[in-house]
Parts: structure tokens; sequence; C-alpha cells
């Protein structure tokens, strides 16, 4: 018969092994919520959606949610996905830059680098485009008629902080050319409408969501600012090609909050990693015309540090709020 004492030492064990039950249940125990911090239908929610059959097919008895949790351009989301427990049943779609910045132009209630960084999925270079009938042609036009009619050009973004408009910026001080005058739209659609109406001279956007216009020949394309040419736009000069090594757009990935256990975190890894390889998967995102940039765990850290790093910079040397 076990005496009193080894009773009592059993019992305080207990609260001890509770937590590494939980991990070992993960993730059958409740639905996972992926928190996507934006409206249904932009890139960053086709981006969750589109991911998930895979996720679930490799982390069997998984079952996920999508909740879109709108507002203050993803900001609440983002904290709420901060301030969830780190228990694997809450995750997050995020969009850089714009993760990062916001910690440096306002008050957040969430450490951008303290979240868990599990994998990217998407990243989606910038480009500058002009309607069809635009005298401009390339770069070297646009910077030609900036510095000959300073602050006539115009050029509209999708906000201000967008990684559109960091983009115009951080092209403007490489370039030395005096500030363009920026047009912030709510979004892609009245921003194309303005430039394909003649509002604007030029539109900073994704390439992804130049596609159709650039099919219908609607716009042209002055350069992209990826590394190399994406495969979707074969055709269009990345800036480096222009003289102007500058690499800019969104990525697309998911998080968890601090603190996830690495048991939990080395198993999402792996089903991303898993996920993002299948050939299936691949083939739907190239009809989808979204530009896989997979990146996990550390990988995917070091890239958004690299970003946060730089941008932190440009916001010392050209606050872009007051841009």
């Amino acid at each position: 018969m076990p005496s009193r004492r080894h009773i009592l030492t059993g019992l305080a064990a207990l609260p001890l092994a509770a937590p590494r039950l939980a991990h070992a249940a993960w993730p059958g125990d409740r639905p996972i919520e992926i928190i996507v911090p934006f409206p249904p239908g932009g890139g960053v929610d086709t981006m969750a959606r589109m991911i998930l059959p895979g996720l679930q097919a490799q982390l069997p008895g998984a079952r996920f949610v999508v909740v879109n949790r709108a507002g203050a351009g993803g900001q609440l989301g983002w904290e709420v996905a901060f301030a969830a427990a780190p228990d694997g049943y809450t995750l997050a779609a995020t969009s850089v830059p714009a993760l990062v910045t916001y910690p440096m132009e306002r008050q957040t209630r969430y450490r951008a680098l303290d979240f868990t960084f599990i994998a990217n999925v998407v990243d989606d270079p910038g480009g500058l485009f002009v309607a069809a009938n635009s005298p401009l042609r390339d770069l070297r036009d646009l910077i030609a008629a900036a510095k000959a009619r300073p602050g006539q050009i115009s050029y509209g973004s999708t906000g201000i902080g967008s990684d559109d408009h960091l983009l115009v910026i951080a092209f403007e001080e490489m370039a030395g050319v005096p500030p363009m005058t920026h047009a912030p739209f709510n979004g892609m659609a009245p921003l194309s409408t303005a430039l394909l109406g003649g509002h604007l001279q030029v539109g900073a956007f994704n390439m992804s969501e130049s596609l159709a216009l650039l099919r219908d020949g609607k716009i042209r394309s002055l350069g992209q600012a990826a590394a190399t040419r994406w495969a979707g736009t074969p055709d269009v000069p990345t800036f480096g090609e222009q003289g102007y090594r500058l690499v800019s757009g969104a990525t697309r990935g998911v998080v968890a909050p601090p603190g996830l256990p690495a048991e939990i975190r080395t198993r999402l890894e792996a089903a991303f990693r898993a996920a993002l390889s299948d050939p299936n998967f691949i083939k739907e995102a190239e009809r989808l015309g979204l530009p896989l940039a997979p990146l996990i765990g550390d990988a995917y850290r070091a890239e958004v540090e690299r970003n946060e790093k730089e941008l932190r910079g440009l916001w010392q040397r050209r606050p872009w709020r007051e841009s």
C-alpha cells in the first residue's frame, strides 16, 4: 500500500505532466484557427485558404478554420494572434512589410519579431505600371519625367505605408528623383480605374494583381522589383536589369503566437514543407497567378528580420506617413 508521502508526491507531479498530455493531443482536440487580418477575397486570404487542404493532408486529425478579423490594415488580427495562447490552435496569416512597419509608424499591441515564424508561402513582387497609351516606356523615361516636372508626376498605391508605396519611396531615393505626388487608394479596384481613366500617370501594385490588365493590353509595366523575372510576367524587365538593384514586394506566410512549443512548431514546419512541395499545390498556385517563395522556420524569420532592418532605415530617412 503506497504511503501518504508517495501519494502526495504523485499528485504534486500531475500539473507538470498536464502540458505534455495537451501537446500530445494536438492537433485533434479542436479546430485550428487561422486568423486572416483582412477581408475575404484578398491576396492574403487566398493564400491562407489555398494552403489548407495540403496542411490537413499532412496533419491527420487537424481541422482548420479561417477567421477573417479585418481592421486597421491587418493590425487588429495580428494583435489577437499575438495575445493568443501558444498551444497550436491559433495561427495567423501575414503580409510583410505591413507586419513589421506598423510598429514603426504607430503603437501596436504586438512585437513583430516575437512571433513564431512557421512558413512563408508567396513573394509577390511590386511593379510600376502605366496605361497602354502612356509615353513612358521604362524606368529611364519615368526618371526623366520626374526630374523635368518635379512634383507633377502622380502615382497611385494601395495605401500609405503599403508595400507599393514603399517601393516608390525606395526607388525615388535610389534614382535621385524629387518625390512624385502620391495618391493612396483603398484597394486595387479604384487604383486601376484611376490609372486606366488617365487620372494618374503611374500605378504601383503587385505583379500578380497586374496579370489580367497586362494580358488584355490595357496597361504596360515599366519594371518589376524582383530579383529575377517572375514566370508569370517573363516579358517585364526587372529594376536590376535597368540599373537599379531594388527588390521589393509583399511576402505572405503564416506565424504563430510567441512561445509555441518546439514539438508543435516542428510538426507545423514539416507539414508546410510537404504541402508547399506538393505538385498539385504548385500547379494550383500557377493557375491562380501566385508567385511561390517557400521559406520554413528559421529561414522565414531571417528574411523578415532582414526586411525589417532595411525598412527601419528607410523609415528613419523618409518617414512615409509624411509622404
